[in-house]
């Protein structure tokens, strides 16, 4: 079933775990999101906290229950492929340069429908086989207005 690309409240949460460390950012914001037969779209835009005049694009694609691909365009871009079981090599390109890291989703739970929904994943990313993080993230979507 195809929805009209209107305008949603978007609420993302995410968490981070470095050697034992977790840190947790939360956002809220107004962005589209369309539903297609075998994917979703979620599309918002995110100011930096410190310098608000610095934004990013973002792009969620939603593949049914096994793969999700974060697109970010801005200062840094990144293009992370997230499917379930399965290790990917992905781009990371920073204002220090670009770099490739791996990215390994254990879970994804889509549970997205006509009118929004939830979605929440898993993953680790690593650097030379090394571990940099374990990282989560939940998106709730809701028809705005």
């Amino acid at each position: 079933m195809d929805n009209k690309n209107n305008e949603y409240l978007i609420s993302v949460t995410g968490i981070q775990e470095v050697d034992g460390e977790k840190d947790k950012i939360e956002l809220q914001t107004v962005g589209k999101y369309t539903l297609k037969p075998d994917h979703a779209y979620i599309g918002y835009k995110e100011y930096d906290e410190e310098n608000p005049s610095v934004s990013s694009n973002n792009i969620i694609k939603v593949e049914n229950d096994d793969k999700v691909t974060i697109i970010r365009n801005g200062e840094t871009q990144t293009r992370l492929i997230l499917e379930k079981g399965r290790r990917h090599l992905c781009h990371y390109r920073t204002i220090a340069g670009d770099l490739m890291i791996g990215v390994f989703a254990d879970t994804i739970n889509n549970d997205l429908k006509a009118n929004g929904g939830k979605l929440s994943v898993s993953y680790s990313l690593d650097f030379n086989n090394e571990l940099i993080s374990n990282n989560e993230f939940y998106i709730d979507i809701q028809e705005k207005g």
